[in-house]
């Protein structure tokens, strides 16, 4: 069954990706994504993220692989404990086919961890036309404390108790998930009718295939100017609507609303003091 998820808040526009023209005269920020139109002759060879325990640490490692170099290889990753975010991973290379990251985490409390990637390259051609190559992966774990100094981890239940701490962790991260919609849904009476809604993990899974109403074509077009404007307006900080950018640790897992008319998508999440963001993206080029 299909959960409806709903955050609202202050409306933020994502800023417009550059045009080619643009891209080309102005020099490349070194922390942004930009998306270009896909290349449908590129791939990814490999791409992976990957959450393991080590000890009482939670080792987070992502890397991907293009089957050729590109002008531009970027990878950029969430780390969720309990739905809240812990930290984050980003890592970009000119002239390579390869990115690989790793980061240690304490683990230190009983928690659901959820790692999401978007691995993102960009290709220059003759003729000054510029294609992206993209993917999505991602990764869950279960961390249980067991002493004060000794953990166990888990990406599947094998035994009845860590079934039960599956269901109680999941149980607890979509109770701390609805507080926070049934607040916003009273404050902006957004019409869910309207929009078919994903959390981000659950948008991970389904952005290898396509969604409702959209072609593969159309799927890969809008998920890569969605995670342009994550980037540049989450991953790097919070943009509020007065302009000052405050920390995304501690926010929301965001919820992605499609609009059932194709017309624009929202972002929403919760900052770490209750705030509610929304983020809002046309979608273009879709019939």
């Amino acid at each position: 069954m299909k959960r409806v998820y709903i955050l609202v808040g202050m409306m933020i526009l994502f800023s417009a990706f550059y045009t080619v023209k643009e891209h080309l005269k102005q020099p490349k920020a070194l922390e942004s994504i930009t998306f270009f139109p896909i290349a449908t002759n590129v791939a990814f060879k490999t791409a992976s993220t990957s959450l393991n325990l080590t000890g009482q640490k939670i080792l987070w490692r992502i890397h991907s692989t293009l089957d050729r170099q590109a002008y531009l290889r970027q990878d950029a990753g969430l780390l969720y404990s309990n739905g809240r975010l812990i930290g984050t991973l980003a890592d970009w290379k000119q002239h390579t086919d390869s990115l690989s990251q790793t980061k240690a985490i304490s683990a230190l409390e009983n928690a659901l961890w959820q790692a999401i990637t978007f691995h993102h390259a960009e290709l220059h051609e003759k003729g000054e036309d510029i294609f992206s190559a993209q993917r999505m992966t991602q990764d869950q774990l279960y961390v249980i404390k067991q002493t004060s100094d000794s953990y166990i981890g888990f990406h599947t239940p094998k035994t009845a108790a860590q079934s039960r701490w599956k269901t109680n962790l999941d149980e607890q991260t979509r109770r701390m998930l609805q507080y926070s919609l049934n607040k916003g849904v009273r404050h902006y009476r957004i019409h869910l009718d309207e929009y078919d809604v994903y959390p981000l993990d659950v948008f991970s899974k389904r952005a290898s295939n396509h969604f409702p109403g959209f072609n593969k074509e159309e799927t890969a077009m809008f998920i890569g100017r969605l995670w342009e404007g994550l980037y540049k307006n989450y991953l790097l900080g919070i943009k509020k609507q007065d302009g000052t950018i405050i920390d995304p640790k501690g926010s929301t897992l965001p919820l992605i609303l499609i609009a059932k008319d194709k017309t624009h998508l929202l972002v929403l999440t919760e900052t770490a003091k209750g705030e509610p963001i929304l983020l809002r993206q046309m979608i273009e080029g879709v019939d």
